[in-house]
């Protein structure tokens, strides 16, 4: 098949990039960029269309991932594609149409070593790609989008992540009651989870927290922090140190800090009074 115009099938993938309401009613994304592609092929996600630019010398990876890769193949002109690309100085040699994932708290597993991300109504995809992106690098289990959030697909979210939404779970959850339901289910597997919020006022510094026990660590909304409602579900609040004159992290940048210290006491532990 070869789309050259603006017809309903380039509209169709058009919507994707642009229409949340569109992209969930179809249960499929468009995927920009080599290393998402890449990952996504890699981890096992469903791809249901390949687009390549009928006009260029394809790369032999873009080759590769045409001939291996189960998926309709559609020939596309190169003005349409640099449309779909999402970059104003390039044209991409492929694009994938990819099947969203169920959001089922089921997918992230669950074990001693469990560290999972819970990110608060989030306002802008390109934090959630981003804190999705660290919790994949410093060993995450998963990442829980709750509330009335922006949208894990979104182009900005999907680059942020730079492929890692691919690597690892991330379920969006309507309410915050699911989440907390899902925790007492894991608790009474024999999973002693620790719920920890970040917040500038919590009363112990991230450094002191144990978090070589299984958490889940709660991330708010970039301005408006933790609702209440998560701040009373929370066994531990925990606060990031500064001495400049920033009054607060960004959100994403927090969740860094923290799942940074989680990484580090689980790769080094410390021996505290307890343990002697």
């Amino acid at each position: 098949m070869r789309v050259s115009g603006r017809n309903a099938r380039f509209q169709q993938w058009e919507a994707l990039l642009r229409n949340r309401t569109k992209r969930q009613r179809r249960g499929e994304f468009l995927v920009q960029g080599v290393r998402p592609i890449a990952m996504a092929v890699e981890h096992g996600w469903q791809i249901r269309e390949l687009l390549y630019d009928d006009s260029a010398a394809l790369s032999g990876w873009a080759r590769e991932t045409l001939e291996t890769v189960r998926a309709e193949k559609v020939a596309v002109s190169r003005e349409l594609m640099h449309e779909l690309g999402g970059k104003a100085d390039d044209v991409p040699e492929l694009l994938a149409v990819v099947a969203l994932p169920e959001d089922d708290l089921g997918r992230i597993p669950v074990g001693p070593n469990m560290l999972t991300v819970v990110f608060d109504r989030p306002t802008s995809p390109g934090n959630i790609g981003t804190l999705v992106r660290s919790a994949d690098a410093f060993g995450a289990s998963g990442v829980i989008i709750t509330g009335h959030a922006a949208d894990a697909y979104d182009p900005k979210a999907v680059r942020a992540s730079t492929g890692s939404l691919f690597a690892l779970p991330v379920v969006r959850v309507p309410t915050r009651q699911a989440v907390l339901s899902w925790v007492g289910d894991v608790r009474a597997g024999g999973i002693g989870m620790s719920v920890v919020g970040t917040d500038e006022l919590g009363t112990l510094d991230v450094a002191d927290h144990d978090f070589r026990q299984p958490t889940l660590i709660l991330v708010g909304n970039e301005t408006t922090g933790l609702s209440s409602g998560w701040r009373e579900a929370c066994d531990q609040l925990v606060r990031i140190p500064m001495s400049g004159a920033a009054s607060s992290l960004n959100a994403a940048t927090a969740a860094t800090v923290v799942l940074y210290e989680s990484a580090r006491q689980r790769t080094h532990p410390v021996t505290s009074d307890n343990d002697k």
